[in-house]
This record gives C-alpha cells, structure tokens and sequence, in this order.
C-alpha cells in the first residue's frame, strides 16, 4: 500500500511540459506517462467534489451562514471535519463497548458539535453587531450634522469603530463606491445581518432619500431607542434566569441519569435496546424532552 502511494505521487519523468511535448513529438508513448495524467485526474475529482459541495451550500445558503459567523474555515473543510468528529465519537462509543444502537446517536452529537460552534460564533457576532449599532448612528448622525454625506459617515463607522461594524460597514461604503445605489447597498448589508434595529436605520435611509427629512435626528431617535431597549432587555433576562436554569437541568438530568445507570448496570440499560417496549419509551422520551424544551423556552422568551 505504501509503494502504491509512493509510486502514486512521486513524479517519475519529467515535468509536464517536457512529457506533452515528448508524446507529441512522438519520443514517448501515451500509455506509460502515469505522472502527465496524475495532476489532471486528481483536480479533475477536486473539482467534482467542489462542484458537490458547492450545490449542497447554495442549497441551503450555508454560504451566508459562515459569512454571518465569519468562520475561518472553509465549506467543504468543516463539512469534512463535521464528519471527522463523528467518526471519532463513534469510535470511542466502540472502545466504551456502547450498545449498536448507540453508535448512530455518537455520530450525530459528534457530526453536530461543529455546527454548534458555527452557530454560537454566528450568535456572538451578531449579538456585538447589535450592541454597537447605536454607537455607530449618533456616529452617522454627527457627521451629517457637520455637513458630510451620509457614504461619508459610512466612512467614519469604518475608521473609528472596531469590528463587526466596521467591516459590515466597510462591505456597504465599498459597494456604493463601486456604483451600488447606497439604499441597495444597505439592504445587502440588511441581508447579512439580520437585526431589527437595521432594518428600521434601512428603512429611514430608504424613506429620507424618498421625501426628504432630518435623518440625523431620526438616527438620534432610532439609537436612544435601541438603548433603551438593552435595559428592558437586561431586566428580562435576570427575572427569565431561573426558568433558563430549570430548562437546562431539566434536559440534562435523564440524559445523565441514562448514562451513569449504564455505567452501574448494562445489563439493565439494554433493555431499552432490546425489548420493543423499551424502544418505543425511548422514542417517548425523546418527543417529551423536545415538547418541553419548546414549552419551556416559549415561557422564558419575552419579545421587546
């Protein structure tokens, strides 16, 4: 095996431009020459595997999902090290001796973890987007008062705001200098950050370039609100603790429970595995956490 992988990638003639030009010229066959084809078969499967997995993001626009998360890595890279980890989770299920039916739920919480850190990365930036936003329109609504223009005070968000803001704004001072109407160029912005306090800047730019008006006293407006906003938002959030507490432990506990009786006694675990009686509780049981997660999480959500 290992000679057929040496052999696979050591170039054993020429370069490429020398073996073209010998089978042309008729000095060396065309059956021979393995390391003339090596590099066209393998980008022309790299290319097959892109094409792939360029279909998978653009159906389901994972694209803009890494581009709000700002991930590092690339698409088909953290799609195949989402499978990599389920391999190793499955593969540590195996040297815990878990029962069979328990190798497909390893994988899943392995090939799953990935995608959680996508998600609370998604979730940070976002969330610090949002707290610098009215920042960055009394920003916007200084510089018009001083006379700039509103692409101008775009500007300044990107000179004197660290990021997120700065690069979202920076995406939509850019677009617009390259010809992009400003109110276009800020619903793309709207696309990739999905906030509502955007929306509302978004749609005042839209209104005042429409019908005129004192845009820096909206934007004064627009920020007093989102601050005032964070307070209440602050004040749910500590009377809501509790209940986020309860949600938690009360998702935890059967799951740990499950795991140390497994530990203590396999023997009796197994029965959820064997008997059907103890398939279909399993399957109840499962339903019943997500029903509750849901309830739960409906209790302790407080739109403001």
């Amino acid at each position: 095996m290992f000679g057929a992988a040496a052999f696979f990638f050591k170039d054993w003639g020429g370069t490429k431009a020398e073996n073209r030009l010998a089978m042309m010229t008729g000095q060396k066959q065309a059956g021979p020459s393995v390391s003339v084809l090596r590099e066209e078969i393998v980008e022309g499967g790299s290319r097959g595997l892109a094409s792939l997995v360029e279909k998978f993001t653009s159906k389901f626009n994972l694209s803009l999902l890494f581009r709000q998360a700002d991930a590092p890595l690339r698409i088909d890279t953290f799609l195949a090290l989402s499978g990599g980890i389920g391999a190793l989770f499955v593969a540590f299920s195996m040297i815990a001796r878990a029962p069979f039916a328990l190798h497909p739920v390893a994988f899943l919480m392995g090939a799953f973890t990935p995608w959680c850190w996508l998600l609370f990365r998604r979730k940070r930036r976002l969330a610090k987007f949002e707290a610098q936003l009215p920042d960055a329109l009394e920003l916007i609504g200084r510089a018009l008062r001083s006379g700039h223009s509103l692409a101008s005070g775009l500007h300044v968000v990107c000179d004197e705001m660290p990021n997120p803001i700065a690069e979202e704004f920076h995406t939509a001072f850019e677009e617009q200098n390259l010809g992009i109407p400003i109110e276009r160029a800020l619903k793309n912005m709207l696309t990739r950050i999905p906030n509502l306090d955007l929306k509302f800047f978004v749609t005042a730019v839209a209104i005042q370039r429409q019908s005129g008006g004192d845009l820096a006293e909206i934007l004064d407006k627009i920020g007093h609100i989102i601050r005032e906003r964070f307070q209440i938002l602050g004040q749910v959030k500590a009377l809501t603790g509790e209940g986020r507490i309860s949600g938690i432990v009360l998702m935890a506990l059967p799951i740990a429970l499950f795991f140390v009786v497994y530990y203590l006694n396999p023997e009796y675990m197994m029965l959820l595995f064997t008997d059907p009686m103890g398939r279909e509780m399993i399957l109840y049981a499962v339903v019943l956490q997500i029903m509750g997660a849901l309830a739960i999480k409906k209790i302790i959500e407080i739109k403001v």
